[in-house]
């Protein structure tokens, strides 16, 4: 996931300089505004993970661990069953953002709340015989190592 994180900054950086520069828009951002670049990065991020579980089953930095992911044939993804997973993948920092949206407080408790909520998501994996996280269980896509 970390390596996975770098990659995805730079997608951010790069779509996020891209766009605001493309419409001269500067900050603070109006609500509108601010909706558009969280939907273009959203739709960015989803591009990058969808195009790479498509092609070969694996990102690049799951290439660096010899991951792949895979479906109940053994097979890549298709595109709809990578969308969904791409979706739903967001219910790990469900729990961390509701807890930001519903109190707003100092923003190292944000991102402690957010990582919190993101590890006790990751919980779930140990309570699988396949040790799929909930996303994986509801699309019906696992993670293997190489070796598998």
């Amino acid at each position: 996931m970390t390596y996975d994180g770098v990659l995805v900054f730079g997608i951010v950086f790069i779509v996020g300089y891209a766009l605001l520069a493309l419409t001269q828009w500067t900050y603070p951002l109006t609500g509108t505004r601010r909706l558009a670049l969280q939907a273009a990065l959203f739709i960015a991020i989803g591009a990058y993970f969808v195009w790479c579980w498509c092609k070969g089953g694996q990102t690049l930095a799951m290439k660096s661990w010899r991951l792949w992911l895979i479906d109940s044939s053994g097979a890549a993804p298709g595109v709809c069953r990578s969308i969904l997973r791409y979706v739903l993948a967001w219910h790990l920092v469900a729990p961390g953002l509701a807890f930001v949206a519903a109190f707003q407080t100092h923003a190292a408790i944000d991102l402690v709340a957010v990582v919190a909520g993101v590890g006790l998501m990751l919980l779930a994996a140990l309570f699988d015989p396949q040790r799929r996280l909930l996303h994986d269980r509801w699309v019906g896509t696992r993670v293997v190592r190489e070796s598998d």
